[in-house]
């Protein structure tokens, strides 16, 4: 008898933490994602590891999604649509970086906000951009650098 209750609560508490990682991984996905918000475009060299549905982040907190990515025809530069969250307003002359979570991290698009006092509206564009650093492309210049004296 003891030996089945026993049973009975290892079993809910397994459950119980199978429910919280569940919970997680929603969270972490991109299925939990901006609902009510505003669209802004922002023009990058290279966004390497960035695709649609990734994070954007002001502070480290989330405030949206990567709606879109396409590659502009005549200066091959890659744009992006970013929806963000509608509390969230955004100075005009903030600027937008390829960030990584840690050193094998994912990517994510980081805001870094400016001091206007002018907000971005739906359709509007981020100025200033910073593309992604090629680690492979550090790595190289490194060890060209080491042994090229």
């Amino acid at each position: 008898m003891k030996q089945e209750k026993l049973e009975i609560i290892v079993g809910i508490f397994v459950l119980l933490i199978a429910l919280a990682f569940f919970m997680f991984a929603y969270n972490l996905s991109n299925l939990a994602s901006v609902n009510n918000g505003y669209s802004v475009v922002a023009k990058f060299q290279n966004i390497d590891g960035i695709t649609k549905g990734a994070d954007i982040k002001l502070a480290g907190v989330k405030i949206g999604s990567v709606d879109s990515l396409s590659l502009e025809d005549d200066t091959y530069y890659a744009s992006i649509v970013l929806y963000i969250d509608e509390k969230i307003k955004i100075p005009d002359d903030s600027r937008a970086i390829v960030s990584t979570s840690g050193l094998l991290g994912g990517k994510y698009i980081m805001i870094n906000p400016g001091g206007s006092d002018v907000n971005l509206a739906d359709g509007g564009k981020i100025k200033f951009t910073q593309s992604a650093l090629n680690i492979e492309d550090l790595i190289s210049k490194l060890m060209y650098s080491i042994t090229s004296k």
